[in-house]
């Protein structure tokens, strides 16, 4: 059973989807993540627990959620089956995310 930072990111290129982490075969995870805003400025993010590297809009967890300057996002408790992926986006670079939690083998 893997625990601690599942995946991270340390700069988030703007306007693009990123992959950040996929729950493994046969594997179920239960993670959290943090957002951190690095700049003065507010930033719009979107983050989502979806089935591929492209969410759908019903699995968006967070959408256009604003991160004041020098801020910080946390979301916990999400339990995420065999091959689901935690997906983020910025609307600007100079945001960091990073997800942890624990992995636990179904089979």
């Amino acid at each position: 059973m893997a625990s601690g930072i599942l995946g991270t990111q340390s700069s988030l290129a703007a306007n693009t989807l990123t992959t950040i982490y996929t729950v493994p075969a046969n594997t179920v995870a239960y993670c959290n993540f943090n957002i951190v805003n690095t700049n003065a400025t507010a930033v719009d993010v979107r983050v989502a627990i979806a089935a591929a590297d492209t969410p759908t809009a019903a699995e968006y967890v967070e959408y256009n959620a604003e991160i004041g300057g020098n801020g910080v996002l946390e979301r916990t408790g999400f339990a995420m089956q065999t091959g689901k992926k935690l997906v983020a986006f910025s609307d600007t670079t100079g945001v960091s995310i990073s997800a942890y939690g624990v992995e636990e083998t179904t089979a």
